[in-house]
């Protein structure tokens, strides 16, 4: 198995975390690229709503992205969550882990972060990963690998069929 980087970052909690202090706790690390976008905010609000099965069975989340804490901050305030966004401004743990990769948009070429989860067991090992991650879905699976449960997807909000007239 593979040994998750040490890391050190500053956490919306006030808090600075780092590997070291996580030693013989499990945890969900996921990297986003950007704060207040709409599939980072879908995959926040989805760990989010989802964090007391974790940390009941024993699992920590962590979001990782390169915006600053006062964006962290913003974003934690405005979307309730309840779990620390790390800064990861010098993407070096996010270079370490190959998830500072080349992007493409409308043809134009540029670094960023590439949405990424990594399930990180008690010993630091990486015991589940998910790359190129879609968001759909994506929390409910990392659920399951991270507790052994089976979790059902979210619910989708249905609209009422219009009545004929």
């Amino acid at each position: 198995m593979i040994m998750m980087p040490s890391w050190r970052m500053p956490g919306s909690d006030g808090r600075t975390w780092t590997s070291a202090e996580l030693k013989g706790s499990t945890y969900i690390m996921y990297f986003y690229p950007k704060d207040q976008t709409p599939g980072c905010t879908i995959q926040a609000c989805e760990f989010r709503d989802s964090l007391a099965r974790l940390q009941a069975a024993g699992v920590k989340v962590f979001g990782v992205s390169p915006d600053s804490l006062a964006s962290h901050h913003k974003f934690a305030a405005k979307e309730k969550l309840t779990f620390p966004l790390l800064t990861d401004n010098d993407h070096s743990l996010a270079t370490k882990l190959a998830v500072w990769a080349e992007k493409s948009l409308y043809g134009r070429t540029f670094p960023g972060i590439e949405r990424t989860t990594f399930l990180v067991g008690p010993e630091g090992t990486i015991i589940g990963e998910w790359r190129k991650v879609k968001v759909a879905g994506h929390v409910a699976e990392v659920i399951s690998a991270a507790t052994g449960l089976t979790v059902p997807p979210p619910a989708v909000a249905q609209v009422p069929p219009t009545p004929s007239v």
